[in-house]
């Protein structure tokens, strides 16, 4: 296996930052406030416990120094449809921490199929990392970023609309072929 931390970093320079798929992560990034987390986790429950200890580390630091974390689990919920279905458990655990309005999960995958969509739809791609990954943001670093952002709402088009150009060629040399498996320079 590859380095799934080195993989994500990657990912996320490469794409999430180099193709401006999300015009905030560059701010966080380039301030060192993201946590990266590489859990050994290999269970669904499991996993849901490394989620509540980071749900409440992210709640009890200052966002100045993590702002956001990323869950990188490579060892559990490869399937996208498994993962899809935790994703539930994910946020009743938001719930039942009595985080609603203060955090929330967004959801990575290298399988990442939007309903509706083909499996091979390069939509699919903004939100396809190399690792099965959890996101957890803050609620009022998201509301800043989006009222600070002229259009938010043209975000999701104009992603579509950048990786139709870049089409599927030019993701797969981009990324590597969109897993560590691929990725010659990692």
């Amino acid at each position: 296996m590859t380095d799934p931390i080195a993989d994500t970093r990657r990912w996320i320079e490469r794409a999430v930052i180099g193709l401006n798929l999300c015009p905030f992560a560059k701010t966080v990034v380039a301030k060192a406030q993201v946590r990266y987390v590489l859990s050994d986790a290999t269970t669904p429950e499991a996993l849901l416990e490394t989620l509540g200890e980071e749900l409440l580390r992210l709640r009890d630091t200052p966002a100045d120094e993590i702002d956001t974390t990323l869950i990188v689990h490579p060892r559990v919920l490869a399937d996208f449809l498994d993962y899809n279905d935790f994703l539930d458990d994910a946020d009743a655990l938001v719930e039942q921490l009595g985080l609603n309005g203060e955090l929330q999960v967004a959801s990575f995958h290298p399988q990442y199929q939007f309903a509706g969509s083909a499996p091979d739809d390069i939509a699919n791609a903004t939100n396809r990392s190399p690792w099965p990954t959890l996101h957890l943001l803050r609620e009022d670093s998201v509301a800043r970023a989006v009222a600070a952002f002229p259009d938010p709402d043209a975000i999701v088009e104009r992603n579509i609309a950048t990786l139709e150009k870049l089409g599927r060629a030019g993701w797969e040399q981009l990324t590597g072929g969109g897993t560590p498996e691929n990725d010659k320079d990692a």
